[in-house]
């Protein structure tokens, strides 16, 4: 049984609905990636919506900050954890449930693996109806290895558990059916999306030299090393690169930078509060990486006006289109991603014409009002069924 792209899927407003209450639950608050960019700008839309919302997340950090400061309720889950701790999962589904009591919501919408899991217990554990999104599962296409196992299991065990589950582009659509980790009838794909930026925060990446700019967290499956190889071979002409997050490998770039020589040219900014305004001020974006689903990182720089250089895996290439909005390489392969980046580097027109056309793909495709009401009709299809 095949399912529909996003584009066909059944819209309703969540203003014309009377209030429902929702649970957001999501693994890790040590990280502001594109799950915790997800689940903050849905929590806002919903409440703004009339929807009673409350975000419940894992450790101590700063998304909870975040959430905080825009004034959307959240309840910290310190034994939740990312890594696998059978006394921490205990007490982390234990403290869980509790807080769900408590919230009574209509519907717990999970976001992430390990949030995906224990929410879906919870959620069972109080007769309420689960939504899982999959911010990108962790399968590969064709035989697993031994500790994608484990995860296959438990999706396999838990899949009864959740009313829907919402695909985020249709590469993890079609990994899921290939694995038989989501019943067909349950599956939807909704596209992630971003409420737009005035004026101010749109790039002008026609202005030379230009800055590259690449927004992403130092851990794997991102692939910052191949980044530096591939500027290694551009240095001849002028550019300047930064590099926005933080995390276990950056002693590997700090050592990959010092080896080519690009102290003076390579920045390392660490985790930015700012990044629309960074992304303003660059002139091309760059995600290289080894696996996704699909990247808010890329629509945050196609809505700024960015042409977009990235890894084809996952689901990008349902976001940028090469030569048209930027250029796919393939991943690990440096050569390959220095030819891409060379002509944009070198020719500012060209930048402003592919930044353009991902604008307006971003506009036409990954806008956040119909985004948010595609998100509400598959959370009506499981609070009504």
């Amino acid at each position: 049984m095949s399912e529909a792209p996003s584009s066909s899927r059944p819209e309703r407003d969540p203003t014309n609905d009377a209030p429902r209450r929702i649970a957001l639950v999501i693994t890790r608050s040590d990280v502001v990636g594109g799950a915790q960019v997800h689940v903050f700008e849905l929590a806002r839309a919903l409440i703004a919506a009339g929807h009673p919302c409350a975000v419940f997340v894992g450790g101590d950090g700063p998304f909870i900050d975040q959430l905080r400061a825009a004034s959307i309720p959240v309840w910290p889950q310190p034994h939740m954890l990312r890594a696998l701790d059978p006394i921490a999962e205990l007490r982390g589904l234990r403290d869980l449930v509790t807080s769900l009591r408590a919230f009574a919501p209509d519907l717990v919408s999970t976001h992430s693996t390990k949030a995906g899991w224990l929410g879906r217990l919870a959620a069972r554990a109080l007769a309420i109806p689960a939504v899982v999104t999959a911010h990108g599962w962790l399968l590969t296409p064709g035989s697993l290895e031994p500790w994608q196992r484990a995860a296959w299991i438990a999706e396999r065990g838990l899949a009864p558990l959740a009313r829907r589950v919402i695909a985020v582009s249709d590469y993890d659509r079609r990994l899921a059916l290939e694995h038989r980790v989501v019943p067909p009838a349950t599956l939807r794909v909704v596209h992630n999306a971003l409420p737009d930026v005035p004026e101010p925060l749109r790039a002008r990446p026609w202005l030379t030299p230009p800055t590259l700019i690449a927004v992403a967290r130092f851990e794997a499956p991102k692939d910052p090393l191949t980044l530096i190889a591939a500027l290694d071979r551009l240095r001849a002409h002028a550019w300047s690169c930064e590099l926005i997050g933080d995390g276990p490998m950056r002693p590997e770039i700090e050592r990959a930078i010092a080896e080519a020589d690009l102290g003076t040219r390579v920045h390392l900014r660490g985790t930015c509060d700012d990044v629309p305004r960074r992304l303003a001020e660059a002139q091309i974006f760059v995600l290289p990486t080894e696996r996704e689903g699909f990247p808010i990182s890329i629509l945050e720089a196609m809505r700024a006006g960015l042409p977009v250089v990235a890894s084809a895996v996952g689901g990008i290439a349902e976001a940028v289109l090469s030569e048209h909005t930027g250029a796919l390489v393939p991943p690990s392969d440096p050569a390959a991603l220095a030819a891409a980046l060379e002509p944009l580097i070198c020719d500012g027109a060209l930048r402003r014409a592919q930044g353009l056309a991902g604008r307006q793909r971003y506009l036409d495709e990954f806008s956040f009002a119909p985004h948010l009401r595609r998100i509400w009709a598959v959370y009506c299809e499981a609070m009504n069924e």
